[in-house]
């Protein structure tokens, strides 16, 4: 194996593991800021009012894109190792 494949296959491995964790930390973010918001307006600092959300709305959009996420997963990893023979 080149050099050269081992940085391609490294570099998609990085976009991969972006593309998969993105929709969750989106909607992590996401509520993160709102909750945020809400408690800057209302003067209420109660820690378990932000996390208690973020995590209910992060395994609801894992849930609802569960079956994406492991089809891109599963692509992956059938090309990877398709092409292990035409590397070495």
């Amino acid at each position: 194996m080149a050099p050269q494949d081992a940085i391609d296959v490294a570099r998609e491995a990085i976009v991969m593991m972006l593309t998969v964790s993105a929709p969750v930390l989106v909607c992590g973010l996401a509520v993160g800021l709102l909750i945020g918001i809400l408690q800057a307006m209302t003067q209420v600092q109660e820690s378990t009012l932000s996390f208690v959300p973020k995590i209910v709305a992060m395994l609801v959009v894992l849930g609802l894109s569960l079956p994406w996420l492991i089809d891109q997963m599963v692509y992956f990893s059938r090309e990877l190792i398709t092409n292990i023979p035409r590397h070495l």
